[in-house]
């Protein structure tokens, strides 16, 4: 089974590891973070970094990424080496993006968002999302196995990838596209962006024009917004939601679990809410 160990989320920074189960291996979306929360949450979290294959980049935001270099330096150093995978308008825009990679002379890897990849022994699906950022993209993680075919007594045809488990990763998106709701559609976990409250953005002490951007469609999903698409999107298989990149000034840890909670019995499901936070460790499994 998949795990999703979110070491951080929130405006003041983000990372998460998912951990393919079956393996030990995994793969660290964004870090944004410092290199002392990064080794003392994954280490809580019982994850071992040895395992750590690659890094994937949602974008370029100092938030999901000003923590790379000094992580991925403290990680060097410990032997462990992983990919970095972002797309070329993101790793150009980024100059700690670049200098992290470059700093340790890490394997960078392009994509453009619609591409799937193969980490950790995991297919990695990427979607783009509606963001202010050079590009933006949210991902689906399924666990693949190879399993043997074939007609009994007969030796065992070629073996074909079997998904076994999936989680879905949104955050940073000011509405959710067309494409994004069709990758994610049918995971098992799914981590989903539930930023604002509509009022408290509309009351609270941010400048207007940073009320405006946060609430356009290239900002961040309100509970509302998140509730909307939980509703059409909840299925028989989903068994876990987490409220994800939570504002810690126009909303609180109480209302996205509500909302969210309320929407899916709306949708005639009973599945569990958690949220993530900005300084504590959240594993979902």
């Amino acid at each position: 089974m998949l795990k999703l160990h979110i070491l951080a989320s929130g405006s003041r920074g983000n990372a998460a590891i998912v951990e393919n189960g079956a393996t030990g291996a995994g793969v660290l979306i964004d870090c944004g973070i410092c290199k002392r929360d990064f080794f003392g949450r994954a280490a809580e979290a019982g994850f071992d970094l040895a395992g750590l294959e690659a890094v994937v980049v949602t974008h370029d935001h100092g938030d999901h990424v000003k923590g790379m270099g000094v992580v991925l330096r403290g990680l060097a150093k410990a032997g462990v080496r992983p990919a970095v995978y972002a797309s070329e308008a993101v790793f150009a825009a980024s100059a700690p993006l670049r200098d992290a990679v470059a700093s340790v002379g890490a394997r960078f890897c392009a994509f453009e968002a619609g591409e799937e990849l193969v980490l950790a022994d995991l297919a990695v699906r990427s979607f783009a999302t509606s963001h202010d950022a050079a590009a933006s993209c949210g991902f689906r993680f399924d666990e693949l196995a190879s399993q043997p075919v074939g007609a009994d007594g007969a030796p065992p045809s070629p073996t074909v990838a079997a998904p076994l488990d999936s989680l879905g990763y949104m955050t940073d998106t000011g509405f959710v596209t067309d494409e994004a709701a069709a990758v994610l559609a049918g995971v098992r976990l799914l981590a989903l962006e539930s930023n604002h409250d509509g009022r408290m953005l509309e009351t609270g002490p941010y400048p207007y024009v940073v009320k405006q951007r946060i609430a356009s469609t290239r900002g961040h999903l309100s509970n509302a917004q998140a509730a909307d698409y939980l509703r059409g999107a909840a299925h028989g298989d989903l068994r876990h939601v987490v409220a994800m990149h939570i504002s810690q000034e126009n909303n609180t840890y109480r209302l996205p679990r509500e909302t969210l909670v309320a929407a899916l019995a709306d949708a005639a499901r009973t599945v569990p809410v958690s949220v993530a936070y900005q300084d504590r460790l959240v594993t979902i499994a």
